[in-house]
């Protein structure tokens, strides 16, 4: 049975970044307490690189102490066809802003091996990993603690873009698209590794989001259209979190969390 998503509509981004921060260091801190250890994918893209910071933030008004870093495996969610170094790396990203911010033992981190030339095969390797390192849930798949995702314009989640018959994968656990409107391959978890973490956080900033936003939490299913829409799990939480702009178009927006 798939859950119904829960939405919390926040003023801005910074009280988003907050939201997703208490997010992260409660089920960490759950997680451990439950299995000494908890298994997270990270997102790329824009949106994420806030929480980054204020994860990595010292003091009162950070959570960098307050998160039990020794026991986090660290993931991702998709990865561009890059090495690890590129500026279009969301390896990169999460290194830049948090990983290299916080006391994580290396052997924590589990990075997609994008730099290799052929992007099937990187796909191939990272399922390995995730069968190594995660638990397995329902069907024996691997069962994420906690998988972070963004959500473009077009609809897209981790690199399952609009049209592309990732969106449809049943059996792989990774795959390697190649995506037109880029004219590049990217490397992505697949919907059967997704629906089945145990909790699934969206964070969805920005007004060119709303429209589509509205779209992909309304009733029907296209998730050719809004690959978004296939993230539903199947035995676990569905959480977005969205700033004010990004929800101006759905019902009872006017009320906000703090």
């Amino acid at each position: 049975m798939q859950v119904k998503p829960e939405v919390r509509l926040l003023e801005d981004p910074d009280h988003l970044y907050r939201a997703a921060a208490d997010e992260f260091g409660r089920r960490a801190a759950e997680s451990v307490e439950a299995r000494g250890i908890f298994t997270v994918a990270l997102s790329g893209g824009s949106t994420p690189r806030g929480l980054y910071a204020l994860l990595a933030r010292e003091g009162p008004d950070g959570f960098r102490d307050q998160v039990p870093w020794q026991r986090i495996r660290f993931f991702w969610g998709d990865e561009r066809h890059v090495p690890p170094d590129h500026p279009d790396s969301n390896y990169r990203l999460a290194h830049e802003t948090l990983l290299s911010r916080v006391p994580v033992p290396a052997s924590h981190i589990h990075r997609i091996p994008a730099e290799r030339p052929d992007a099937s095969e990187a796909a191939e390797e990272y399922a390995r990993t995730l069968r190594e390192h995660v638990r397995p849930g329902d069907g024996g798949l691997p069962r994420l603690d906690l998988v972070l995702l963004g959500m473009g314009p077009d609809g897209h989640t981790a690199s399952l873009f609009p049209g592309s018959g990732a969106v449809h994968e049943r059996e792989r656990l990774v795959a390697a698209p190649w995506v037109e409107k880029l004219r590049a391959y990217r490397i992505t978890l697949t919907p059967p590794v997704l629906n089945n973490a145990a909790c699934v956080l969206f964070l969805v900033a920005g007004a060119d989001k709303a429209e589509t936003l509205q779209a992909v939490l309304s009733e029907g299913d296209h998730p050719d259209r809004f690959p978004a829409r296939i993230i539903r799990p199947t035995n676990g939480e569905l959480l977005w979190l969205v700033d004010r702009m990004a929800g101006r178009r759905l019902a009872g927006s006017g009320g906000m969390a703090g």
